[in-house]
């Protein structure tokens, strides 16, 4: 019996992962600051001299350097979170499907983050990594940004006082769990298939 020339349709991909788009390193709002960089040095320069330029060049040489190793810190840790944390459970707990309950659990877990922004943003870039959706984290980063107790203990209590900062604390609170639900409303109408292109 001879073969038939009609083939079987290839299986479909939808298992497979698909590969994520590669960040370039120079995007557009690299060429604005490196031009606004270049305005500015020119601006020094022509009232300054060389060696104005070059003290502000030393000084932030210096600065660069002290930054580094917390960049570095903050970026391994989004990468180990984002290995280590199980995807499912994420996905449960933080998902698009997560409802409320991932909005507050995203508004908790912001507002008990320690660290600056080298900390959390590559915590939130693990969390979309991991399968949190757009309005978990969106609701964390905010949490971080308003509420974050490391800010709240190390300057507002001792500067502003404990009636002031529990004010603006319970304030404060509402904000993320809207920012989050505002990001997962837009999120589905702008990514009807779950995906930005």
């Amino acid at each position: 019996m001879s073969e038939s020339p009609i083939k079987d349709p290839a299986p479909a991909d939808d298992g497979e992962t698909r590969p994520k788009r590669a960040r370039k390193p120079v995007g557009w709002s690299m060429i604005v600051i490196g031009a606004l960089v270049a305005v500015c040095a020119g601006l020094v320069w022509r009232r300054d001299g060389i060696d104005g330029v070059l003290k502000i060049l030393t000084h932030d040489l210096w600065l660069f350097g002290e930054i580094m190793p917390r960049v570095l810190a903050g970026c391994l840790l989004g990468g180990f979170i984002a290995e280590i944390l199980p995807h499912e459970k994420v996905s449960r707990a933080l998902g698009p499907n997560s409802g409320l309950k991932g909005l507050l659990i995203g508004t908790a877990f912001g507002a008990i983050l320690p660290g600056g922004p080298f900390t959390a943003y590559p915590v939130a870039a693990a969390l979309l990594t991991v399968g949190a959706d757009f309005g978990a984290t969106i609701a964390m980063v905010v949490s971080w940004t308003l509420i974050g107790y490391g800010r709240a203990v190390a300057w507002e209590l001792p500067i502003l006082g404990t009636e002031f900062t529990l004010w603006r604390i319970v304030i404060s609170l509402p904000i993320p769990v809207l920012a989050g639900w505002l990001g997962r409303f837009v999120f589905v109408r702008m990514y009807p298939k779950g995906e930005p292109s």
